[in-house]
């Protein structure tokens, strides 16, 4: 509702006037009435009126002084005048206090209400702009985090424009940013992404961002006087660090060496809070906020080395080794020699061969990666297209191959890699090997002694796999491809027919039948008889 206050020297006018009109059809409440300017002066001040109705003549202060006074202090107010006397100074002196309006007596019903319908018009369409401004002051402030993040990214990747607009644009999105002092620029990347947030759902992965983000800014502030840390991309995380001449006068004798073990401790806090492990690139100094493009590559490259270094580390460009200069590539002849030796079906002479081709290009160090990570695929592939030499690329092996070239893209180090890369060839390997010995029967036949022998220890697919010898996953595709189940369902299920044979005896308890059979949990133990027979542990041993 619209305020309205009626000011005039004569109660008839007041009284007629507050009546003349129904208020309430325009929105409008009458909030008081005076009967000259001081009283109408002071009940403007205490009401705050949108709309003064007020006679030109009054004793003491007139309606043009007032207006004057209530235009200084209340510009948003309307005024409309009303007057008996039909003179032109009175006319300009109400133009110069910019009134709404100017009307005659005796005031006539259809003309008053023709200038409250536009003042009321006037003042819907002002409240929608002052709604609309608020709404847009309410976004702005939302969004700011967002702007921040932005203007810092564009730091980083196009430099500096202009020193001028930095400024404003700093000042405007409350960043102290000093312009005139060197920087570090961490690049800090999560590893195994896609392991870490592949199969989270979005709201887990902005609330993961959200806590490392916080980790690493509460450290800068607690250390620096400027620095900011943002969300670069996904996995990646960019801290801009000031070397502040404040740190000096702090009595830090090497503020870069206090910055590299501030990265030291970034990466050991999202250790300890998050779980997660993080490997931090730091760039070269950048000798003013303009050069952070430069810092940021060299953070980069620093991050990118962990293919060699490791992961959960803090590389510097000065700790990276040369290493070799030109490409090294699995060649030709290389790969005679490894079809050589998986068609021999002996692991120590595969291994040999591997052990020959990763280790030179262990030391390239330009591009690296990408040569390994080139010729893993190159090997994964030789060893598809032998298998279909010697027909033996089952539909199970053509799954087996999609799944090692995809997991081998997703790899980060060249520690994995080669790991990955022997352990499916071993595969194959052994698999070859089977399959001119005939041996894979008695891999099945030794796997299924040994579990009923050990189905009470807390078994593991390594352990079994080392009774026969072979590798973890070869002895799991292979008892998968000819008994149809998976090692664990097959310990699982003679786990369940021993239970079933201790549940007979009514002496012994049903946790220790748990226990006895490789369980520690009763709960789970239950949960599995039960899925497994249809009965709960105690159902079935009521029934016997």
């Amino acid at each position: 509702m619209y305020k309205l206050v009626i000011i005039d020297d004569e109660p008839a006018v007041r009284g007629g006037l507050s009546k003349f009109v129904d208020w309430s059809e325009y929105g409008i409440v009458l909030a008081g009435t005076a009967d000259d300017g001081d009283t109408g002066l002071a009940l403007i001040e205490r009401v705050r009126p949108d709309i003064v109705l007020t006679d030109v003549m009054m004793p003491t202060l007139d309606g043009i002084r007032m207006s004057r006074d209530v235009r200084e202090r209340f510009p948003e107010t309307k005024i409309v005048f009303i007057s008996g006397h039909n003179d032109a100074d009175y006319l300009r002196s109400a133009l110069q206090v910019h009134a709404a309006d100017y009307i005659f007596k005796p005031v006539k019903r259809t003309e008053l209400q023709k200038v409250i319908e536009g003042i009321v018009l006037d003042l819907g369409a002002r409240e929608k702009e002052r709604q609309m401004l608020k709404d847009m002051q309410v976004k702005l402030s939302q969004s700011m985090p967002l702007l921040r993040e932005k203007f810092l990214m564009s730091l980083i990747q196009d430099g500096v424009a202009g020193e001028e607009e930095l400024r404003e644009r700093a000042a405007f999105l409350n960043l102290a940013l000093p312009f005139a002092a060197p920087y570090l620029v961490l690049a800090i990347t999560i590893d195994d992404p896609s392991e870490v947030l592949g199969g989270r759902p979005e709201r887990d992965k902005q609330l993961l961002s959200y806590s490392l983000l916080n980790i690493v800014q509460e450290l800068i502030d607690r250390l620096l006087p400027a620095g900011y840390v943002f969300e670069n991309r996904a996995a990646e995380y960019v801290a801009l660090l000031a070397l502040d001449d404040r740190l000096q006068e702090e009595g830090l004798p090497d503020p870069e060496a206090t910055l590299l073990a501030l990265a030291q401790e970034i990466r050991d806090n999202v250790q300890r809070w998050l779980k997660l492990s993080v490997t931090i690139g730091v760039g070269e100094r950048a000798e003013h906020i303009g050069l952070l493009p430069a810092s940021y590559r060299h953070a980069r490259e620093a991050a990118d080395q962990k293919w060699y270094m490791g992961k959960n580390q803090v590389i510097t460009m000065d700790s990276l080794e040369m290493g070799a200069a030109g490409p090294i590539r699995f060649d030709a002849r290389q790969s005679e020699r490894l079809l050589s030796g998986l068609k021999s079906g002996e692991r120590h002479r595969l291994e040999a061969e591997l052990e020959s081709i990763f280790e030179p290009l262990a030391h390239v160090r330009k591009d690296g990666f990408k040569y390994v990570r080139h010729a893993g695929l190159q090997m994964i592939a030789l060893a598809g297209r032998l298998l279909l030499e010697l027909n033996l690329l089952t539909r199970d092996k053509e799954e087996e191959e999609a799944r090692a070239l995809d997991g081998l893209l997703k790899l980060e180090t060249m520690a994995e890699l080669r790991r990955f890369v022997s352990d499916y060839l071993s595969g194959i390997c052994c698999w070859i090997q089977d399959k001119r010995s005939g041996r894979s029967s008695n891999v099945i036949e030794h796997t299924q002694k040994y579990i009923g022998d050990n189905y009470a220890k807390n078994l593991s697919i390594a352990e079994i796999a080392g009774s026969v010898y072979l590798s973890q996953t070869y002895v799991s595709l292979l008892f998968k491809q000819e008994t149809g189940e998976t090692i664990y369902e097959y310990l699982m299920k003679v786990r369940i027919e021993k239970a079933k044979e201790l549940l007979r005896d009514p002496r012994i308890k049903l946790y220790e039948v748990c226990e006895l059979v490789g369980y520690t949990d009763p709960s789970y133990f239950g949960k599995l008889f039960k899925k497994m027979t249809g009965l709960t542990p105690s159902a079935y041993r009521d029934q016997q």
